[in-house]
């Protein structure tokens, strides 16, 4: 049976822009699960159904694209991360695949060769427990900064681990911030030291700060124009890698006053590359006069909307022990993680949210985190009973305690998961909680969409790369890099796991119904991929490939 938006004159239906032939397209939508073509028109669906169907609306100036059984899915969502950030960390130095901590070394080395002096090194996604080897000499695992500062003497360093809760930096970066020995560790952080006291490098959570600012302070010189350059070239960059993964739109998880101004702008000149779904993260003090100026919905035909508070970081991550567990890590015991951004701080953030209408996406990766966040909602919701439908989420929820998982559905709340981070975190995690937590409470997927809970998913970039693909395979298969399988139990089904990218995104952004389904009158935002994700054997989905990506009926990425 046809389905369609509206219908054309007594000669037939009006000619679409583009018309989907001989696929396999999975619409996410119950009323007609699965069709063979698709017609768009101004940006929209018309109709989805069969090719027989389908065909009628070709007309003169019809783009027609031969499927050739292809499978086509609703456009899909990057449902959390760091727009900004990601499109910046395609121009700094990748540490992701580092072999060990000799090669990073040497990676600087070879970036402060076409360095001047002073100019700082910026680099991202080293992760400790992926390295072959320990370095030597080093301290909990890490290592010192001592090669690092040998071969960089006159360029502050700065080194983003990848989970982004922890910088490797060299001394003089640490001169650049004022940091030394005799420096105090900030309520949410720790400056890592030996056993003489001395400063390694490694800061983790807020003790970074210093040198945040530092490195701020250095690309705060630029000229306003070089900057305003930067700042478009990060966007554009990032929305490249995203259409070609198939991604046509973008959920950002915190950006400054300043960057929301700079997308506007480019939407009033409709220069926005993809759809993009921002949060708003600054102090509650400096938000509560802004919020009612900045919150727009669906604003430059659909390319930006601003209504959400995040991503406040209530804890940090596992991979640097700053997640806020209620136990302590197992290899760490001497620590339960950190409360990096005050309760206080989020408790105000969200009754501004109430007040203005904001959703709150609030980080809770830990399963202290994730039970102070679900208590400060509830609280909010139970002074607001006369509302509903607030949508309020906790991102990354990776470690759950069993009497709080029913929390979700009770109180409405989504679990925002990153579906990759079950393979990429999983050869080290149970080193992080031990055994019997991590089966009982860690990255419990399944059980939350079992739970009633509405689950959305993401690869958070820069931390991951922006990979649908990738998050989908380890979502539904959970096989770590050997082979292994985690937590076999909370693989999703795939069709759980597709809903995750699209309907599910949606929802989590008020957004379902323009988008995340093939239904006629959405946006006709589409990604078709070169295997049948939802067939195909579990070792062939990860050599699957994007072909195309469109967004509003138009074709923004074909693959070569």
């Amino acid at each position: 049976m046809l389905a369609l938006a509206g219908c054309g004159g007594p000669s037939g239906p009006e000619p679409a822009d583009l018309v989907l032939l001989h696929g396999k397209i999975v619409t996410v939508d119950d009323d007609m699960p699965e069709a063979q073509a698709l017609a768009a028109k101004d940006g929209l669906i018309l109709a989805v159904g069969s090719d027989a169907e389908i065909e009628t609306y070709v007309g003169d100036d019809t783009r027609v694209i031969d499927l050739e059984g292809l499978l086509a899915v609703p456009g899909l969502i990057e449902g959390h991360g760091h727009y900004m950030s990601y499109g910046a960390s395609l121009m700094e130095l990748d540490l992701r695949y580092a072999r060990d901590w000799d090669h990073i070394v040497s990676m600087v080395d070879e970036a402060v060769a076409d360095a001047a002096p002073g100019e700082w090194i910026v680099g991202r996604g080293w992760h400790q427990d992926k390295w072959e080897s320990r370095p030597e000499p080093n301290v909990e695992g890490l290592p010192t900064h001592d090669t690092l500062s040998a071969v960089s003497p006159d360029n502050p360093v700065f080194l983003s681990h990848t989970s982004g809760h922890g910088v490797f930096v060299n001394a003089k970066a640490l001169e650049a911030a004022g940091l030394t020995r005799d420096s105090k560790d900030p309520s949410g952080g720790e400056m890592v030291r030996n056993a003489d006291g001395n400063l390694i490098g490694m800061l983790r959570e807020g003790s970074a700060d210093p040198v945040r600012d530092a490195l701020a302070d250095y690309q705060a010189q630029r000229s306003p124009e070089d900057i305003d350059a930067a700042s478009r070239r990060h966007v554009q960059l990032a929305a490249d890698d995203a259409m070609r993964n198939g991604i046509t739109s973008f959920q950002d998880m915190g950006s400054s006053f300043e960057t929301l101004d700079l997308l506007k702008t480019m939407a009033d000149e409709g220069n926005l590359p993809v759809r993009l779904y921002m949060s708003i993260e600054e102090t509650a003090e400096d938000m509560k006069d802004k919020l009612a100026d900045y919150r727009m919905v669906g604003y430059g035909n659909g390319y930006l909307t601003v209504r959400t508070i995040g991503e406040k970081v209530l804890d940090g991550a596992l991979g640097t022990h700053g997640g806020w567990l209620l136990e302590p890590y197992a290899d760490l015991p001497r620590s339960a993680g950190f409360e990096v951004t005050p309760v206080t701080e989020i408790e105000a953030s969200a009754a501004l949210a109430m007040e203005h209408d904001y959703q709150m996406a609030i980080q809770g990766i830990g399963d202290r985190a994730a039970r102070v966040l679900f208590d400060i909602y509830e609280k909010e919701f139970e002074k607001n009973y006369a509302k509903s439908d607030f949508r309020w989420r906790i991102e990354h929820a990776q470690v759950i305690h069993p009497d709080d998982l029913p929390r979700f559905a009770a109180l409405g709340v989504i679990a925002g998961i990153q579906g990759v981070f079950a393979c990429s975190d999983g050869p080290w995690v149970v080193d992080r909680l031990g055994e019997e937590r991590t089966q009982e409470r860690g990255y419990i997927y399944r059980s939350m969409i079992e739970s009633g809970a509405m689950v959305q998913n993401g690869t958070d970039p820069p931390v991951e790369e922006i990979s649908p693909i990738a998050s989908f395979d380890c979502s539904v298969t959970r096989r770590l890099p050997d082979g292994s399988i985690f937590n076999a139990d909370e693989a999703m089904t795939r069709e759980q796991a597709l809903r995750s990218y699209t309907i599910s995104n949606a929802f989590a952004a008020f957004e379902e119904d323009v988008k995340g389904s093939l239904t006629p009158g959405k946006y006709a935002d589409i990604t078709v991929l070169s295997k049948d994700l939802m067939t195909i054997p579990d070792d062939e989905i990860r050599g699957t490939e994007v072909v195309y990506t469109i967004i509003g009926g138009e074709v923004k990425y074909e693959n070569p």
